[in-house]
Parts: C-alpha cells; sequence; structure tokens
C-alpha cells in the first residue's frame, strides 16, 4: 500500500515570523519544513502524550507553584436551604 503525501505552498509569511520559525527548527534540530510540519500536526491533532506532560510540568511544575493549605474537613456544614 502506497501512502500519498500532499504538498502545500504558504505564501505571504513576514520576514519577523520565518525567522522566529528557523531559530525554533534549530533549537530542536529540525529544518524548517520540518518545524512547520511539527506545528501544523500539533495545531490539527491537539497536543498528546509525552508533549502534553512535558507542557504541563513547564507551565505548572513545582517552581511555578504556590502551597494552599488543605481546608479543614472535620466536623458538619450546615445543610443549605433553598426557599
Amino acid at each position: 500500500m502506497e501512502i500519498s503525501m500532499a504538498s502545500i505552498t504558504i505564501r505571504n509569511i513576514d520576514d519577523e515570523l520565518k525567522e522566529r520559525l528557523r531559530i525554533r527548527a534549530a533549537q530542536q534540530g529540525h529544518s524548517m519544513e520540518e518545524e512547520a510540519r511539527v506545528i501544523l500536526r500539533r495545531a490539527v491533532n491537539g497536543i498528546t502524550g509525552p508533549e502534553l506532560l512535558d507542557l504541563t510540568d513547564r507551565l505548572f511544575g513545582e517552581e511555578h507553584g504556590v502551597e494552599l493549605d488543605s481546608p479543614s474537613r472535620s466536623g458538619e456544614r450546615e445543610t443549605p436551604k433553598f426557599n
């Protein structure tokens, strides 16, 4: 079974965006074309698996968190009245 691969051309990309893509690709060890594929794949499919775990850790890891005291769960609370 042969898998067909499509090509697209993206026009009118400003120089700053192209440079940022080039830098991002270099940081990941990808060509600009491969980095564009990665970005498109993530945008269309969503981020899952290890990538999602890494992103979550970068955004909400221990260095970004705050310590909150747990509320006391002892004793009974008054039942709300819905009149």
